[in-house]
C-alpha cells in the first residue's frame, strides 16, 4: 500500500510539473510560487548570511492557514527550496507579513504577524518572533510567547508618556534592527487607521500613514516607544486614506554596488489603496525624520508588498509582489510572482536610484546587437530574430524632437494586442500602457514621473518574461506589471516614436535562460 501511494505521488507530481511547463503565462526567471495560491503572496523575511540570500514567500497553505515558504540563493538568480520556515503551530493559523534580522552571533530572527487562533473572534493574534541557529537556516522555532499580543485584530494597547492608554499597531512588523544593544521593530497601522482614523471627524493624528515603534533588550519583552515618524499632515506626500504596512527600514548606500552608507535611510512600505511607496530621511534619536517621498505604483496596486535586505557588499536589495490578475487562478495550479530584485541607492541629488541587480546578466545568452538607426516619426521598426517572450533589451536613445519614444512589445503584427513602453516628453513620464495587452489582467495605462535632463540620452532596460514585463529608465525610474496576451503570435518587438524622429544609438538584446525549476 505504501509503495502504491509513493507511485501515485510520483505520477501526480510529474503531471503537475508538465502542466506548469505548458503554462504560457508562467514566467521563467521571475520567482513564481512552486504550487498553490500566493494570495496574499507577499515576499517576507529577506536576509543575507553565510554567503546566501534568503527570501520567504507567503502563501495559502490550506483553508484559512498561511505559511512562509523559504528559498535561498548565492547569486540572486538560482534559488534552492527549503522546508517552510513558518507553519501553523501552537494553535495559530500560521503567519502573515513580517521581516528578518541577523544578530551579531549569526542567529537569524523572523518577525511576523501571528494569525489568530479564531478568525471569527480574532483571539490569539499578534506579532511573533521565530529564530534559527543552524548554518543554512533550515529549521525555525517560534518563541513560546508572542512579542506583542493583539487586543483586537491588528491593534494592541500601550501606555503613553503621560500614562494614558494608546491603541497602536500590532501587525505587519518590520525587520528588526539593533542600535547600542537595543532592538527596535515597527508595526503597521492599517487596523488602527481603520478603527480610529477614517471617520469624517477623526482627529488629524489618527489619519493617514504612520508606524508604531517598539524596543526590547532581549527580543522577548517589547515596550512601546512612540510613532516612528510623523507624516506631513498637509497631505503633500500621502493621502489621509493611506496606511503604512509591510514596512522595511534600512540605510541607503551611495552607489549601485553598495559600499558606504549615504547617511540617509529608506522606509519602504505599502498603502493598501495606493501600493508600494517610500520615504527617505535621516534616522536620528530613534526616529525617522522625513525629507522626501516617492511611489513605485501610480495607477493601481500591482507593485505591492516590498521586502528588502542588506548584503555583504552594502547593497540594499528589494522585491515586490506583482499582484496576480487572472480570474479563477486555481485552474492553473498556482499564483504569485515577484519582481526582479532591485538594488536601491541614493543619488547625488538625494533622490532614489534603482536598477535590476547585476547578477541577472548570468542568464543572458544569444546576444544580438542591432546597428544604430533613426526611426521616423509615426513609424515602427521590428527587432527580428529575438525571443519576444523572454529577453533583456537595452536601448540608448537620443529622443530628438520625438514626443513619445520607446518599444512596442508582446505585439501581434496588426497590433490587436500590444504593450507600449515609452518616454513621454510632453508629460515627463515613463509609461507602461497595457490597455491592449490581452483580454486578461489589469488593462491600464500606468505613468511614472520621469524627466530627462538637458541633452541626456534615454537609457531603457526592458525585461520580458512571459506574463511579466519590467522597464527601467536611466536608473531613476521603473515600472513592473503583468500582461496576458491571448494570441500566440503576440511576440513582436518594435522600436517606435511619435511627434518627431528619434535616434536609437545602441540596441542590444539577450535571450534569457529560465531559472525557475518549472
Amino acid at each position: 500500500m505504501e509503495n502504491e501511494k509513493i507511485q501515485e505521488a510520483i505520477r501526480t507530481t510529474r503531471e503537475f510539473r508538465m502542466k506548469l511547463l505548458d503554462d504560457r503565462h508562467r514566467p521563467g526567471y521571475h520567482f513564481a510560487m512552486p504550487e498553490g495560491l500566493g494570495i496574499p503572496g507577499d515576499p517576507n523575511g529577506a536576509f543575507y548570511a553565510n554567503g546566501r540570500y534568503h527570501l520567504m514567500y507567503l502563501y495559502a497553505h490550506s483553508g484559512s492557514s498561511f505559511h512562509w515558504g523559504h528559498i535561498s540563493s548565492h547569486n540572486l538568480v538560482h534559488w534552492r527550496y527549503h522546508m517552510d520556515a513558518l507553519i501553523v503551530s501552537n494553535g495559530d493559523n500560521g503567519a502573515f507579513s513580517g521581516g528578518a534580522f541577523v544578530d551579531d552571533d549569526g542567529t537569524a530572527y523572523l518577525s511576523y504577524s501571528s494569525l489568530a487562533t479564531s478568525l471569527e473572534t480574532m483571539a490569539g493574534g499578534g506579532v511573533g518572533i521565530a529564530k534559527s541557529t543552524d548554518r543554512h537556516y533550515d529549521k525555525w522555532e517560534k518563541f513560546d510567547k508572542l512579542a506583542l499580543q493583539s487586543t483586537v485584530n491588528g491593534i494592541t494597547e500601550a501606555i503613553g508618556p503621560d500614562g494614558e492608554t494608546l491603541y497602536v499597531g500590532c501587525c505587519d512588523p518590520s525587520n528588526i534592527w539593533k542600535q547600542d544593544g537595543v532592538y527596535y521593530m515597527q508595526t503597521g497601522n492599517l487596523c488602527v487607521l481603520g478603527k480610529y482614523g477614517r471617520a469624517a471627524d477623526s482627529p488629524l493624528e489618527a489619519r493617514g500613514d504612520w508606524t508604531d515603534l517598539f524596543q526590547s533588550t532581549d527580543l522577548e519583552t517589547w515596550t512601546y516607544v512612540d510613532r516612528f515618524y510623523e507624516r506631513d499632515r498637509s497631505n503633500k506626500w500621502t493621502e489621509e486614506s493611506e496606511d503604512d504596512m509591510c514596512a522595511s527600514f534600512f540605510p541607503l548606500p551611495v552607489s549601485k554596488q553598495g559600499g558606504a552608507s549615504s547617511g540617509k535611510h529608506l522606509q519602504l512600505f505599502i498603502s493598501h489603496n495606493k501600493g508600494c511607496q517610500y520615504y527617505i530621511g535621516e534616522y536620528r534619536g530613534g526616529r525617522l525624520l522625513l525629507e522626501s517621498h516617492g511611489r513605485m505604483t501610480w495607477a493601481d496596486t500591482t507593485y505591492c508588498a516590498p521586502e528588502a535586505l542588506m548584503d555583504d557588499k552594502g547593497r540594499q536589495i528589494m522585491w515586490a509582489w506583482l499582484v496576480d490578475n487572472l480570474d479563477d487562478e486555481l485552474q492553473y495550479g498556482w499564483s504569485g510572482v515577484y519582481s526582479l530584485p532591485r538594488t536601491l541607492w541614493l543619488g547625488d541629488d538625494d533622490t532614489l536610484r534603482m536598477a535590476p541587480v547585476d547578477e541577472l546578466a548570468l542568464l543572458r545568452y544569444n546576444e544580438r546587437s542591432f546597428p544604430s538607426i533613426v526611426v521616423p516619426a509615426g513609424e515602427r521598426l521590428e527587432l527580428t530574430n529575438i525571443n519576444g517572450e523572454s529577453s533583456e533589451i537595452k536601448l540608448e536613445i537620443a529622443p530628438g524632437s520625438a514626443r513619445k519614444v520607446g518599444l512596442k512589445v508582446r505585439a501581434s503584427e496588426d497590433e490587436e494586442e500590444v504593450t507600449l513602453l515609452y518616454y513621454d516628453a510632453d508629460t515627463d513620464e515613463l509609461v507602461f500602457d497595457s490597455t491592449k495587452s490581452g483580454a486578461g489582467g489589469r488593462r491600464i495605462r500606468e505613468a511614472a514621473p520621469f524627466r530627462l535632463h538637458g541633452l541626456e540620452k534615454l537609457e531603457l532596460t526592458i525585461f520580458l518574461d512571459k506574463s511579466v514585463i519590467e522597464i527601467f529608465a536611466c536608473e531613476r525610474q521603473g515600472i513592473a506589471r503583468r500582461v496576458y496576451p491571448g494570441r500566440l503570435d503576440s511576440t513582436g518587438v518594435y522600436l517606435f516614436c511619435e511627434g518627431g524622429d528619434a535616434a536609437f544609438d545602441s540596441i542590444r538584446v539577450w535571450e534569457m535562460m529560465p531559472s525557475n525549476p518549472y
